[in-house]
C-alpha cells in the first residue's frame, strides 16, 4: 500500500452515493483510528459524534448551507470541544493513565500539576480554541485513515455551529461543535474526482535552515 497514492486518490467529496453505506466494521475502524490520534498531553479534550439518523440530518442540512453531503454521505463525524474542561477531567485522565500503565497515581503528580497549571492559565475562550486545534488533528487522522481504506471524506466547516449545538442538544453535554467530516463513498457523477490535485511545489512549500 502506497500512502502517497491513497492521498492523491482522496479529495473533498462533494457528491456522495447515498445508496452506499459504511459497514459496521468500516465505521469501527474509523473510530478506532481517530481515537489513536495524538493530542496535547494525550488528554483528548474533545468528543467525536457519529450522526447517522436521517431525520436528524434533515434538520441539520438547512443550517449547513443545504450542502448535499449532510444527507447523502453514509455518516457525519462531528468533532465537539468540551466547554467545561475542569480539574476533574484531568483527574479522570490520570486515573486512566494509572490503570492502563500500572503506575501509582502519586507517581503522576508532576504530570498532574503541569496539566492543571496549563489549563488554569487560560481563559474559557482560549481553552476552547486549544481544544479545537486538537480536534483538527483528529480530523486529519480520520481523513488519512479513510483514504487508506478507500473511504471518501469531505471536511466541513460550513455550518452554523450554534444551530448544530441546539439541534443535537450539545450544551446539555457541555460540548460545542468545532468541525466535521462527511464520510461515505463518492458518486460517479461527482466531477471533482476527476480534477488534478493542485498543491504548491515542494520548493514553495518547504523552507529549509
Amino acid at each position: 500500500m502506497n500512502i502517497i497514492e491513497k492521498l492523491n486518490w482522496r479529495y473533498a467529496t462533494k457528491e456522495f452515493d447515498s445508496t452506499k453505506k459504511l459497514s459496521q466494521e468500516q465505521l469501527d475502524f474509523i473510530i478506532e483510528a481517530t481515537n489513536l490520534t495524538p493530542s496535547s498531553f494525550g488528554l483528548q479534550p474533545f468528543s467525536v459524534i457519529v450522526i447517522e439518523d436521517e431525520a436528524i440530518r434533515k434538520q441539520l442540512k438547512p443550517v449547513a448551507w443545504n450542502q448535499p453531503q449532510i444527507t447523502d454521505a453514509s455518516h457525519l463525524i462531528l468533532f465537539a470541544a468540551n466547554t467545561n474542561l475542569s480539574e476533574a477531567d484531568i483527574d479522570k485522565f490520570l486515573k486512566l493513565n494509572s490503570d492502563v500503565r500500572n503506575i501509582p497515581l502519586e507517581a503522576l503528580a508532576e504530570y498532574d500539576g503541569m496539566m492543571k497549571g496549563f489549563i488554569k492559565q487560560m481563559s474559557a475562550d482560549e481553552i476552547i480554541n486549544w481544544e479545537a486545534k486538537q480536534a483538527y488533528i483528529a480530523l486529519g487522522q480520520l481523513m488519512v485513515s479513510c483514504a487508506v481504506e478507500g473511504i471518501d471524506t469531505c471536511p466541513m466547516e460550513g455550518f452554523d455551529k450554534k444551530e448544530f449545538d441546539k439541534i443535537l442538544g450539545l450544551a446539555d453535554r457541555n460540548l460545542t461543535s468545532v468541525v466535521m467530516a462527511a464520510v461515505g463513498f463518492r458518486s460517479e457523477a461527482d466531477k471533482y474526482q476527476h480534477l488534478a490535485k493542485v498543491r504548491k511545489s515542494k520548493e514553495d512549500l518547504v523552507i529549509k535552515y
